[in-house]
C-alpha cells in the first residue's frame, strides 16, 4: 500500500474515533411506506405493491422530529432522507415536506422516477425537497428488465430531465450494476452526460433480498475490479463519477469516491423504519436495532445505544477480520453486510482482483 495512502488512512482513522465519541446525529433516514409500484429483481426489503404493513402515519414521524429531535439539534446540520419502498406512494409526501421545511430540516428522497410527474416535481419542490437521487440501471431493456415494469426506464430518464433542468436541486443518479449493464458503462456514462447528470454513483449489488438467489445480478470479482477501474479512470478524467460508500477497497481508496472509507451507521447516521424500530441505515438487519420509538425514547436511544456500532472490535473476533492486516481502518465492513449471527456476507477487499 502506498505511503501517502497509509498516512491518509490513519487520519480518517483518528476523525472516525473522534466521530464515535461525539456521534452527532447528521442524517436521518425515515423508512415512510413500504409500498412500491415496481418490482425491482434486486430489493433489498422485498417490497412489494401491496403490503400488509401499513404506511407510518406523519403525525408519529413528526412527533418524534419534535419531542426527541429538534431539542437536541441544530435542524440546518441534519439531512432528512425519506424512503421506502417508493416515497412517492405516499400521497400526504408534500405534507411532511411542508412540515419539515417550516421546521428548517433540509430533506431529500431517493425515487425510481415512476410516479414523479412534472407537477409532483414542483409540488414537491415547492414543499422544500432539497435533495433527489434517480435510480437508473441501464438503458431501455435492462432497467425495465431489473425494474420489472416497462415504463421504468421511460419515467426514470423523465425524472432526470427535471433535476437536470433545476439549477438548485441537489441530485445525482445511482446504478446498480450488474452482469447485463457492465459492459456499456462508458455508453451509459455518455447517455447519462448528455441527458444533463454531473453526478453519478455506481454499486455492486449485495447477496441480500430478492437478489441472493439471482446469479445474473451479482457481479464476478474479475467484474468488479473492472467496475472501480472505469470509476478510477472517469474520475482522473474530471468527471464526478463516485463509489458508493460501502466496503474497504484498499488500493482503490483515494480514487474511486470523494471521501476514503467510512461506515457511518450509528456514528452519524440514523433511521426510523415502518414500524418504528430505530436504526441506523435502513438496510441493517433486526439483530442490530437499537429500540423503538413506540416504547422508547429516540434521543435516549441514540445517546446511549448504538454500542455495536461505535465498538466494533467484536468483529475483530469473527471470520475473515480475524486474521485481516486491514482491520486497522475498515473495522469490519458496513453493518448492513453482518447477518443475524454477525457473519459477515461480502467483503469487497477480498473481492478485488490483482
Amino acid at each position: 500500500m502506498r505511503t501517502r495512502l497509509k498516512i491518509a488512512l490513519e487520519l480518517e482513522r483518528l476523525r472516525r474515533r473522534n466521530l464515535k465519541v461525539l456521534h452527532p446525529l447528521r442524517q436521518l433516514f425515515w423508512e415512510s411506506t413500504l409500498r412500491c409500484n415496481v418490482s425491482c429483481r434486486h430489493c433489498g426489503s422485498d417490497c412489494r405493491s401491496a403490503v400488509t404493513t401499513p404506511d407510518m402515519p406523519k403525525e408519529d414521524f413528526l412527533h418524534v422530529i419534535d419531542t426527541e429531535i429538534l431539542p437536541h439539534t441544530d435542524p440546518h446540520h441534519l439531512m432528512i432522507i425519506i424512503s421506502g419502498g417508493e416515497p412517492t406512494m405516499r400521497h400526504d409526501l408534500e405534507e411532511v415536506g411542508r412540515e419539515l421545511q417550516k421546521r428548517e430540516f433540509p430533506w431529500g428522497m431517493v425515487t425510481n422516477g415512476l410516479a414523479l410527474t412534472p407537477e409532483r416535481f414542483r409540488a414537491l419542490r415547492q414543499a422544500g425537497l432539497l435533495s433527489l437521487t434517480v435510480s437508473l440501471d441501464g438503458f431501455e431493456e435492462d432497467h425495465n428488465w431489473m425494474r420489472g415494469n416497462k415504463l421504468s426506464f421511460e419515467k426514470a430518464v423523465q425524472a432526470i430531465r427535471l433535476a437536470a433542468a433545476d439549477k438548485r436541486l441537489t441530485w445525482d443518479v445511482v446504478t446498480c450494476v450488474n452482469r447485463r449493464n457492465i459492459a456499456y458503462l462508458p455508453r451509459l456514462r455518455e447517455f447519462l452526460w448528455e441527458t444533463g447528470v454531473r453526478n453519478w454513483r455506481l454499486f455492486g449489488i449485495d447477496p441480500m433480498g430478492r437478489a441472493k438467489s439471482d446469479p445474473e445480478l451479482l457481479l464476478t470479482d474479475g467484474q468488479f475490479t473492472r467496475m472501480l477501474d472505469f470509476i478510477a479512470a472517469e474520475r482522473e478524467a474530471g468527471r464526478h463519477v463516485s463509489y458508493s460508500c460501502e466496503g474497504f477497497l484498499g488500493d482503490y481508496e483515494g480514487r474511486v469516491r470523494d471521501h476514503l472509507y467510512q461506515c457511518a451507521a450509528g456514528i452519524s447516521v440514523a433511521s426510523i423504519l415502518i414500524d418504528g424500530s430505530i436504526s441506523a441505515c435502513t438496510s441493517i438487519r433486526g439483530k442490530y436495532y437499537q429500540g423503538n420509538i413506540y416504547r422508547d425514547s429516540f434521543w435516549q436511544v441514540w445517546e446511549n445505544g448504538f454500542r455495536n456500532y461505535r465498538n466494533r472490535s467484536w468483529m475483530r473476533r469473527m471470520e475473515p477480520c480475524n486474521t485481516c492486516k486491514m482491520w486497522r481502518w475498515c473495522e469490519g465492513n458496513g453493518m448492513h453486510l453482518r447477518e443475524q449471527d454477525g457473519e459477515l456476507m461480502l467483503c469487497h477487499l477480498h473481492r478485488i482482483v490483482h
